[in-house]
């Protein structure tokens, strides 16, 4: 009889965060695109019921996963200062890139188009900024 290795994914460590930052992005980003599908439905059946146009709400609303997700990584860190100053970097430079990019989107799309590409933009580089300054600031606090 062979065995087979079942290998849970995303894999996380001891006390719950995801070990990769290919994790972190890929269960991110996943939820971000739930997330995008659900406004797509919504915005569908709000267009035929004729009460708004289609792409009138804001694409931002799909971040509702991936700031769950970014909530269970900060409670799983360890306490301490550096977490939180992440946590506030991760979040000051993903609204810097996010609010760019929807920027740049936002005169030849619609604000849900605008909104998505902008909460995509936030997800990956809080994303980055959470895991490499994370484990960076860790290290160096002892």
């Amino acid at each position: 009889m062979t065995e087979t290795k079942n290998e849970r994914l995303p894999r996380r460590d001891a006390s719950g965060r995801l070990t990769s930052a290919g994790d972190l992005v890929g269960v991110a980003l996943a939820g971000l695109v739930g997330g995008v599908v659900v406004l797509l439905l919504f915005e569908a059946v709000m267009s035929l019921v004729r009460l708004s146009e289609f792409g009138d709400t804001s694409g931002w609303l799909a971040l509702i996963l991936p700031v769950w997700l970014f909530t269970e990584e900060f409670r799983a860190a360890d306490y301490g200062a550096y977490r939180v100053i992440v946590a506030l970097l991760g979040a000051g430079f993903g609204v810097a890139v996010g609010m760019t990019l929807a920027g740049f989107a936002s005169g030849p799309f619609p604000a849900l188009v605008s909104g998505a590409v902008g909460a995509a933009g936030l997800t990956v580089v809080y994303c980055l900024v959470w895991f490499y300054g994370l484990r960076w600031l860790s290290h160096r606090a002892g």
